[in-house]
């Protein structure tokens, strides 16, 4: 079993206010403070399968620029998503399961390359995405229960897809049980580990109250089970999966 890290950007930073600016007060923001970030999505490889929680930036994606008070800088492309497929040994024919966390450009823009793979995406988002090919999978997370979860989807053995409603509308989290750990693969659920240990919301959401069910949800889960936090926008996650790290809050 393997997990790798797909990495597309790095020395990224984002500011307080749009780490924790939907659920700290403005007066209690700090306008100067900025935390890490980057962009980068994750590979499992079973043995048996290899399977892709999210697709990355389509790869004609301009760089960004860095501009005055901006409130997010991805940061310096280092790899796009076909380079950042290779680098870690793959292509995307090699690819069997694609697992959507949500429907936003930097988790689906080279989902035009799986048209051979199973695409497992909850009913809500492939609706708002109108994605009807026949290789999709709209997931209505018919398994049972999971952990304090109620619902969830079996992907694979010992990987499971669960309704973390909120950020989007059909937002979902990916968990792999591994050697006795949790790798959870949250999408965008908080952008920074900082805000998940404030228990804290991004100013990105579709639906405030069932983001901050999510969040209590997920830390609820962390508190009950040894897990390695996995984010697609801070580089903390590199450093938690290079160390098999457990989030503590």
């Amino acid at each position: 079993m393997k997990i790798l890290a797909l990495e597309f950007y790095k020395n990224g930073y984002m500011k307080e206010a749009f780490a924790f600016g939907g659920s700290v007060e403005k007066e209690n923001i700090d306008e100067s403070k900025k935390y890490e970030a980057s962009l980068q999505n994750y590979l499992i490889d079973t043995g048996k399968e290899v399977i892709l929680v999210d697709t990355g930036v389509p790869v004609e994606t301009p760089d960004m620029e860095e501009k005055p008070d901006q409130m997010m800088y991805t940061g310096v492309k280092v790899n796009n998503f076909v380079e950042a497929l290779k680098a870690v040994g793959y292509e995307p024919k090699d690819i069997d399961k694609v697992v959507v966390t949500h429907k936003h450009p930097d988790h689906t823009g080279e989902l035009r390359l799986f048209n051979n793979a199973k695409i497992y995406i909850s009913e809500i988002e492939a609706e708002a995405m109108k994605l009807n090919a026949d290789n999709i999978v709209k997931v209505r997370f018919e398994s049972g229960e999971y952990k304090n979860f109620k619902e969830s989807e079996k992907i694979a053995e010992n990987i499971y897809m669960l309704p973390a409603y909120g950020h989007t509308k059909g937002n979902s989290i990916v968990v792999l049980e591994l050697d006795g750990l949790n790798y959870m693969f949250h999408g965008d659920v908080t952008y920074t580990d900082e805000a998940l240990r404030k228990n804290a919301l991004s100013v990105v959401f579709e639906d405030r109250d069932l983001a901050k069910e999510t969040l209590e949800n997920i830390r609820e889960f962390i508190e009950k089970n040894d897990t390695v936090y996995l984010s697609t926008h801070t580089p903390e996650a590199l450093i938690s999966l290079k160390e098999n790290k457990i989030m503590k809050l």
